[in-house]
């Protein structure tokens, strides 16, 4: 049967107190988070590119910690530096960043993570919006991608997270087939419904990974004050909507992973629970039995 996990994007955040954590501070918060979920988004070691020559990669100690406060069956989903995704530097130089899509750095990268490695399940490329600026067309970013993709590992999960709409179309999706990736479904900003863009391509990969973002982050952090503990903005018939989706490609014995922001409705944790109650109901209603 395809295995199915919810978590959240990160997971230190103090206000949580009660809703996850015993505290708001001095405890180790992913060994009580992994008490809850089995899964999590690491996307601290995205922000990686500080300049022409400066690249910053996990530290040992850290990957150490994080695989010591997890126990064997909890899977992690991981972005990417983005020293690997940005075309060019975004200091005011604004020049063409040398290591984009680089299969050396990609490599370094796994490097230092090889102690999490049979406990990722995505190992996730995120790219920003690519104008004509930074990128001239879509053939160079579909040939770059699959130069990148063609020589990574077979046992490596690798996704991709693309925030260009006008990109996903037939060639994108029969390039992550050829190369064995899975793409990144972003749900949020200016991106059209995951939902929308499922019914109209459907997906032929053996995983993917869902990330429920919200159309507006800013305004989110305003209306919380910072204090992610309640359902700001509820929104049950688009998350009706998902849990189709996650019935229907577990159906199809994809697995799915689910990774919820706060900006999405208020409090990722709370976001889960409510979303759990109308799976439940989706997949009864369609006779599809979910994973434990």
């Amino acid at each position: 049967m395809a295995d199915f996990r919810i978590g959240t994007c990160s997971w230190k955040y103090g206000s949580w107190k009660g809703l996850v954590y015993s505290a708001d501070k001095g405890i180790n918060f992913l060994e009580e988070y992994a008490r809850r979920f089995r899964t999590v988004e690491i996307d601290q070691w995205f922000w990686s590119l500080h300049g022409p020559g400066k690249i910053t990669l996990p530290r040992a100690n850290v990957v150490r910690e994080y695989l010591s406060s997890v126990p064997e069956d909890f899977l992690f989903t991981i972005k990417a530096p983005n020293a690997l995704t940005l075309t060019h530097h975004r200091d005011a130089s604004a020049t063409p960043n040398t290591h984009f899509l680089d299969i050396q750095l990609f490599e370094d990268f796994l490097a230092t993570i090889a102690p999490l490695r049979e406990r990722c399940a995505s190992i996730m490329l995120q790219f920003e919006y690519l104008n004509k600026q930074k990128m001239p067309d879509r053939a160079l970013f579909f040939d770059k991608l699959e130069e990148l993709l063609s020589r990574v590992p077979p046992d490596v999960p690798v996704g991709v997270e693309t925030r260009n709409p006008n990109y996903l179309g037939r060639e994108y999706f029969a390039i992550l087939e050829r190369s064995g990736a899975h793409h990144v479904f972003l749900e949020g900003y200016y991106m059209p419904s995951i939902v929308e863009l499922y019914r109209k391509h459907g997906y032929s990969g053996q995983r993917t990974v869902l990330r429920l973002h919200g159309p507006d982050r800013k305004g989110m952090e305003e209306q919380s004050g910072g204090m992610w503990n309640a359902r700001i903005e509820q929104r049950d018939e688009a998350l009706r909507d998902i849990a189709w989706m996650v019935v229907d490609l577990i159906g199809k014995d994809v697995d799915v992973f689910a990774n919820v922001n706060n900006h999405y409705e208020g409090s990722a944790p709370l976001t889960i629970e409510r979303f759990l109650v109308l799976l439940r109901e989706v997949a009864q209603e369609a006779g599809v039995p979910l994973p434990d």
